[in-house]
């Protein structure tokens, strides 16, 4: 059975949808039309729920231990303590505080994306904090549960990636876009073939997730980290870049690395997948498998 569902995605013929260099306008209203089709009454809004929002019984036990026991909640009261312990705040619009359906956003004076992982790390700096010291690194840890305490207070805001009418975002956008379509790795798979072609179907005992969505619950809290070693409460913390570093591992393909944390390559994908999921309330972080 593993061998078929692999052949059967390897071989998952591209939709139209990456067939032309379409507009984010048109990637947006074209991937809500397809994945609506595919999961009809599962609302714009649901999606944030990841695999939940189209699996019941999945979404009943998911449900159950985020309402009784969320495993993420010592880590929370973690990544406040450090917010403030740091001075974060000083750093950021609004003290902060309910920020993050901003990111990524394009930043017109430098021609930059910034992410807001990548922000905070610059604010760390910026404050005089010793990284090496406080064992903070991008990705895991104390750093990802300061930023998923950030999107915790965003809970409930909606995604809103603007991606201007600027030669420099949309170059950035389409390199982001071009990479979640191109196919790498021994198993020759791209993200679109596990989560545009194929949400719903099972690999190995995992169901895949709907593109749309993904992102709202960045940085997660997934099962799979908790054994990560240190401190659990805070191991099981992870930022949507470490989750792309992941899935290439996946498809047997190399992880991309960038010497001081973010991969160029990784920021562009984040703004093209993020902008998938506007309009989708921020709900981080999300327990996971």
């Amino acid at each position: 059975m593993k061998k078929l569902i692999i052949a059967a995605m390897a071989i998952a013929i591209a939709a139209p949808l990456a067939a032309v260099q379409a507009s984010p306008k048109s990637d947006l209203e074209n991937m809500r039309s397809l994945m609506f089709k595919k999961f009809p009454g599962v609302k714009l809004a649901e999606y944030g729920n990841g695999v939940y929002a189209i699996d019941k019984v999945r979404y009943d036990e998911w449900k159950s231990m985020e309402d009784d026991f969320p495993p993420y909640e010592p880590g929370l009261e973690t990544g406040e303590k450090l917010f403030k312990k740091y001075n974060v705040g000083k750093c950021f619009p609004k003290g902060g505080i309910g920020i993050k359906q901003d990111y990524p956003k394009f930043n017109a004076k430098s021609g930059e994306v910034e992410t807001l992982e990548g922000e905070l790390m610059k604010c760390l700096k910026k404050n005089g904090v010793d990284l090496k010291a406080e064992k903070l690194s991008f990705k895991k840890g104390k750093f990802a549960a300061i930023a998923a305490w950030m999107a915790y207070k965003s809970r409930g805001n909606k995604i809103n990636v603007v991606v201007p009418n600027d030669p420099r975002a949309m170059a950035i956008y389409n390199k982001g876009r071009e990479f979640f379509y191109a196919k790498r790795g021994q198993l020759n798979f791209s993200c679109a073939d596990c989560h545009v072609h194929n949400p719903g179907a099972m690999l190995r005992t995992m169901k895949l997730s709907p593109v749309i969505g993904q992102t709202s619950h960045f940085p997660a809290y997934r099962k799979k980290w908790q054994g990560g070693g240190g401190n659990p409460e805070l191991a099981g913390f992870g930022t949507l870049q470490r989750r792309y570093g992941g899935c290439n591992k996946m498809v047997r393909a190399q992880p991309l690395k960038f010497k001081g944390g973010q991969h160029p390559t990784y920021v562009a994908l984040e703004y093209f997948h993020t902008h998938l999921s506007n309009g989708v309330p921020i709900n981080a972080p999300g327990t996971r498998q």
